[in-house]
């Protein structure tokens, strides 16, 4: 099993940006897993963000995150990480990341190994 520890967000103002982390715990590793983000804003169901696939050649993003988002990892750290950039009020929410062995995609389902999320806020 893989516990995952979601860091890296803060209270920003808009335009600022954020690297947000997530690293397995306890000496453990997700290095064959694919790994993604997704968030959910306030009174909003979890939305999809981004998805890396196991080795980082692959990438996937949502329609609202390309160009500003970027998602990658770090297999000798055990760390993935999520660039946002010109951030904006909207993207006010808490950041979930998530590990698949079997699952590379934006179904929220498809992940079995989730972390506790990290709170952004974007101040206007």
């Amino acid at each position: 099993q893989v516990q995952l520890v979601a860091s890296g967000g803060g209270l920003v103002q808009a335009g600022d940006s954020l690297r947000l982390s997530c690293a397995a715990a306890s000496g453990r590793t997700f290095n064959s897993y694919a790994g993604a983000w997704f968030r959910q804003a306030p009174k909003k169901e979890h939305e999809f963000v981004a998805a890396i696939n196991w080795n980082g050649t692959f990438t996937l993003y949502a329609e609202f995150a390309q160009g500003r988002f970027a998602i990658s990892r770090d297999d000798a750290k055990s760390t993935m990480y999520l660039q946002i950039d010109n951030l904006k009020p909207e993207d006010t929410a808490v950041y979930f990341c998530a590990v698949d062995v079997n699952y590379y995609g934006p179904i929220i389902t498809g992940y079995d190994y989730w972390g506790r999320g990290t709170q952004v806020t974007v101040s206007s």
